[in-house]
């Protein structure tokens, strides 16, 4: 079983699983893959194309897929395959479904059976687990060590039960897609009509907006940590969020309950030194390593402007190489970034907050739609 959490749904397909001769057999990660390291490309000297070959790098985001570049001399690795970083403070398991390259340090996981995206996520949530014990640390696993990775497989049949994998996680993802549900209404986001204000700050953007650079230094004070956590020595399970060089679950690693008045403060934001992860933080926290603190300067930040601020600071340090000692604190305080002004030249936190929860209303309208028909056709499978 893969989680904790069992609904009836689940227990009735186990159930049957079970009433039918299905059993749980240990394999070692190698009898199911070929598992191998991939031929790797310097993201430094790639040029990215609109129309190409996948480029996989060592990222959480869309898929680890960084964008596409020509197609090179050697093959691409093949698609339907998974992916799994091997160093890195993070690192992560995907499922590949088109032809790839790969940046350093990234493992191949080639299976001897069919394999569709269903199955894949089965495997990579056992994957993941065995990559994440890595997680923080400088170096990375042994090929071996994955190869040798045991898991536990249904079986019936004499033969893994690929039919009871699919269903389970099908029914896995209609019980998320049901918390969605829930948590949308509860919290109000289900509400996705646009005010005109929120209209009209579509309809600039798209007629173009007038703007200016703004140095950061002078709109943030950058600061340290008040203390850095070493993840190895600290106890996770605690109360407040350790924000880390993580790219994902905005920065937060894990939550510990340290002395409060190493707190950095609420509605300020994080910024990964060596990873340029950026994250707007709305209540207090710890950090790791290399993390600056960015305090606005000019009054509380709110979650519309910080993320308005956050995307004009990611398009900036796009020109930065990642791991390159580039951002220090002075370059930090140094950098431009971009933002739009209204008719006095002054900076224009109306439409910036208001375009921001414009793009929010529309992005969760695409995830009803989706889930609405995702949902549909989860029911249809499960009582077919």
């Amino acid at each position: 079983m893969l989680g904790k959490k069992v609904t009836p749904a689940l227990v009735k397909l186990q159930d049957k699983f079970i009433k039918t001769g299905g059993i749980y057999r240990e394999y070692q990660l190698q009898e199911l893959f070929n598992i191998v390291g991939t031929k790797s490309l310097d993201e430094g000297k790639l040029v990215f194309v609109n129309d190409g070959v996948n480029f996989v790098g060592r990222v959480n985001d869309n898929n680890g897929v960084k964008g596409k570049i020509k197609k090179q001399l050697f093959k691409p690795n093949e698609p339907f395959t998974i992916t799994a970083t091997v160093i890195g403070n993070y690192k992560y398991v995907k499922y590949q479904q088109e032809p790839y390259y790969c940046s350093q340090n990234i493992n191949k996981l080639i299976p001897n059976f069919n394999i569709n995206e269903k199955i894949a996520l089965y495997f990579i949530t056992f994957i993941q687990k065995f990559v994440n014990k890595y997680n923080g640390q400088q170096g990375g696993y042994k090929l071996y060590e994955l190869q040798e990775f045991k898991i536990k497989v249904p079986y019936k049949n004499n033969k893994i039960d690929f039919e009871f994998i699919e269903n389970y996680i099908s029914e896995l993802e209609e019980e998320r897609i049901s918390e969605l549900t829930a948590y949308l209404k509860v919290s109000g986001l289900d509400n996705t009509q646009l005010s005109s204000s929120e209209e009209c700050s579509l309809h600039k953007m798209n007629d173009g907006i007038s703007t200016a650079n703004f140095k950061i230094g002078d709109l943030f004070a950058v600061n340290s940590s008040k203390k850095k956590f070493n993840a190895n020595s600290i106890k996770f399970g605690g109360k407040y969020p350790y924000v880390a060089r993580g790219s994902n679950n905005n920065g937060i690693r894990d939550f510990i309950t340290e002395a409060e008045e190493f707190l950095n403060a609420q509605n300020t934001i994080s910024f990964g030194q060596d990873t340029a992860t950026i994250f707007y933080q709305e209540k207090p926290y710890f950090t790791g390593d290399k993390i600056k603190i960015l305090t606005y300067k000019y009054g509380e930040l709110n979650k519309e402007l910080a993320c308005y601020f956050i995307a004009s600071m990611k398009r900036s340090f796009d020109n930065f190489s990642w791991g390159q000692n580039s951002f220090n604190e002075n370059v930090i305080k140094n950098t431009f970034i971009k933002l739009p002004i209204n008719s006095n030249n002054e900076i224009d936190f109306e439409f910036m907050e208001n375009y921001i929860i414009a793009i929010e209303k529309l992005t969760i309208k695409s995830v009803i739609e989706w889930k609405d028909k995702i949902l549909e056709v989860t029911k249809n499978c499960i009582n077919s």
